[in-house]
C-alpha cells in the first residue's frame, strides 16, 4: 500500500550509525552494550544470515508482464548476488471498485488463485523450482489485512469483515476505496487464512511471506501463523513494519524507515553526519538482539507515490545504496533499481521497465558478493558491529570499519556535494586491506589521506 497512506504505522525516529574504528579508537557513548534488548526468540533460516533480498514487480518486470518473462531475468539476478526473490502478490485483482486499469495488487480477489495477467499456478510453481534450482529463496507478499470487495469470502463468510455502524463493509484507510478490512476477532478467520499461506508453502514450495501493513493485523495472527507454518519447513518472514515487538516471535525482519529517512533528508541537507551516529546508536537498543532489519532506498510505495530516488537523493543516490549494503541489516533492491530506474512506474497501469546497462549493477554485484563470502556483513547479529572511524571531516564524511574473528570491512563515504581531502585519524591499527573495487591493496593507519569525489566512497575488506 502507499508510503503516504501508511505514515502512521511508521516510526520516524531518528537514529542510524554506531561508532569507533578498527580497533583502538575510545568512542564511550557507542561502544559495548549497544543493545539492551532481549534476544528475538524468533529462529532465522540458516540460509538467510548472508543474504539480500530483491523486490520482483511481475507486471513492469518485461513487455510480457508474466512469471515466463521474468524467468530470462534469473541469471542475471543471481550473478548480481541476489539471494531471496520477493514477489508482489501474484493473486487475482478485484475488479469491483478497481483503481486504474489493471487495479492494485494489494487487492486480492482470491487467497488460493494467481493473476492470470502473469501465468498459472503451474508456471509458478516451475519458477520457483528454478529459483531454488540456482541457490536462491522466494517469498510472496501476503496481503492479511484486507480484500477486495468482490473476494469470494465476502459472500461466503461476510462475518468476517468490519463493519459500520449500519452494517456497511469499511476501508482500511480512507484512500484504499478498492479493498475492504477484515475482522481477526471472528472466529475462523485466522483458520482460514494460515491455511492459505500454508497452501503456498505445501503446494508452490514458497519460503516465507513479506506480509504487507503487518501492524495493522493482530500480531497474535502473526505469531500464531509463524508457528503453525514452520511445522512445514524453515521460513523466513518480513514484516512491512518496523514495531519491535515484531521480532518477538514472529518476524525475521522489519523495515527501516528510519535509515530511509535520513538519507533522503542527508541528500538535501537537512541532516547530518551526527544525526546518522545517533540513530545507529538508538535502533540497535531498540530491537531484539539478532533482528534483521531491512535496509534500502526505494521499493514499490517509495518509488510510485514519492519520486525516484533521482528525484529524492539527486547525485547521493549510489553512496546511499553503498551504505544500506553495507550497515547492519539486509539490502534491499527494487524491480530496475539496478539498471538506473529513473521514472515512478505506474501503479495501476502496465508501465514496463527500461533495462539498461547501469554502474549500479556492478556495485551491487561486488557489494553482494562481498556479504556472501565475508561474515563480518553477516545478519542478525552474526557479523560485525559498526564503530566509527575518525577523520580529519567527521561533519562530512561517515568512516566505520566492521570486525570479526579475523575479517574486517572499512567504509569510507563522503556525504556532501564537495570534493574532499580527508586525513584517518590516530587510534587505527595498521593493516592491509583490498579495495573492493579496484582490486588494490592499500595500508590503513593513521595519517593516512584519502580524496572523495562529492557523495562518493571507498570501501575496503580485509
Amino acid at each position: 500500500m502507499t508510503t503516504r497512506d501508511l505514515c502512521f504505522i511508521r516510526d520516524v525516529t531518528i537514529v542510524v550509525f554506531c561508532s569507533l574504528i578498527l580497533t583502538g579508537c575510545n568512542s564511550p557513548a557507542i561502544q559495548a552494550n549497544l543493545n539492551d534488548s532481549e534476544e528475538t526468540q524468533v529462529r532465522h533460516p540458516d540460509w538467510s544470515h548472508n543474504l539480500t533480498i530483491y523486490e520482483v514487480n511481475v507486471r513492469q518486470y518485461t513487455a510480457e508482464g508474466t512469471f515466463e518473462g521474468f524467468r530470462s531475468h534469473l541469471p542475471r539476478l543471481k550473478e548480481m548476488g541476489v539471494g531471496i526473490l520477493w514477489l508482489m502478490p501474484i493473486h487475482p485483482i478485484g475488479e469491483k471498485n478497481r483503481k486504474g486499469t489493471l487495479g492494485s495488487y494489494y487487492s486480492v480477489k482470491d487467497y488460493y488463485g494467481v493473476n492470470a495477467e502473469f501465468g498459472t499456478t503451474a508456471e509458478l510453481k516451475a519458477l520457483v523450482e528454478e529459483i531454488h534450482e540456482m541457490g536462491m529463496y522466494v517469498i510472496l507478499d501476503w496481503v492479511a489485512n484486507h480484500t477486495a470487495w468482490d473476494n469470494n469470502l465476502t459472500e461466503e463468510h461476510p462475518e468476517w469483515y468490519e463493519r459500520d455502524s449500519d452494517g456497511n463493509f469499511i476501508l482500511p484507510v480512507p484512500d484504499w476505496s478498492d479493498v475492504i478490512k477484515l475482522d481477526y476477532s471472528a472466529d475462523g478467520l485466522n483458520e482460514y487464512m494460515i491455511n492459505a499461506m500454508k497452501y503456498w508453502v505445501e503446494e508452490v514450495g514458497v519460503d516465507g511471506f513479506r506480509c504487507d501493513v503487518a501492524e495493522m493485523v493482530p500480531l497474535t495472527f502473526w505469531e500464531l501463523a509463524r508457528e503453525e507454518l514452520e511445522k512445514i519447513k524453515p521460513l523466513f518472514f518480513l514484516a512491512e513494519g518496523n514495531a519491535p515487538e515484531l521480532h518477538q516471535k514472529a518476524f525475521d525482519m522489519t523495515y527501516s524507515w528510519s535509515l530511509f529517512n535520513i538519507l533522503n533528508q542527508m541528500a538535501k541537507r537537512e541532516k547530518r553526519v551526527t544525526d546518522l551516529e545517533n540513530f545507529l546508536m538508538e535502533d540497535r537498543k531498540k530491537y531484539p538482539a539478532g533482528s534483521f532489519r531491512m535496509l534500502f532506498t526505494t521499493n514499490h510505495d517509495e518509488n510510485s507515490w514519492n519520486g525516484t530516488t533521482h528525484e529524492r537523493l539527486g547525485n547521493a543516490a549510489e553512496v546511499a545504496a553503498v551504505l544500506t549494503s553495507t550497515l547492519e541489516g539486509m539490502p534491499l533492491v527494487y524491480s530496475g533499481q539496478e539498471a538506473g530506474l529513473n521514472k515512478r512506474l505506474a501503479f495501476f497501469e502496465k508501465d514496463e521497465i527500461e533495462w539498461k546497462e547501469h554502474r549500479l549493477a556492478t556495485v551491487y554485484q561486488r557489494l553482494f558478493g562481498l556479504k556472501q563470502e565475508n561474515k563480518v556483513m553477516w545478519n542478525g547479529g552474526q557479523g560485525g558491529e559498526v564503530l566509527r572511524i575518525r577523520t580529519s571531516n567527521d561533519d562530512l564524511v561517515f568512516a566505520f570499519n566492521r570486525q570479526n574473528d579475523m575479517n574486517s570491512l572499512v567504509v569510507i563515504p563522503n556525504l556532501s556535494d564537495v570534493s574532499l581531502k580527508i586525513t584517518l585519524n590516530e587510534g587505527m591499527e595498521p593493516s592491509v586491506y583490498t579495495d573492493l573495487f579496484s582490486g588494490e591493496e592499500m595500508e590503513l593507519k593513521a595519517g593516512v589521506e584519502l580524496t572523495l569525489d562529492p557523495w562518493g566512497y571507498r570501501v575496503f575488506f580485509r
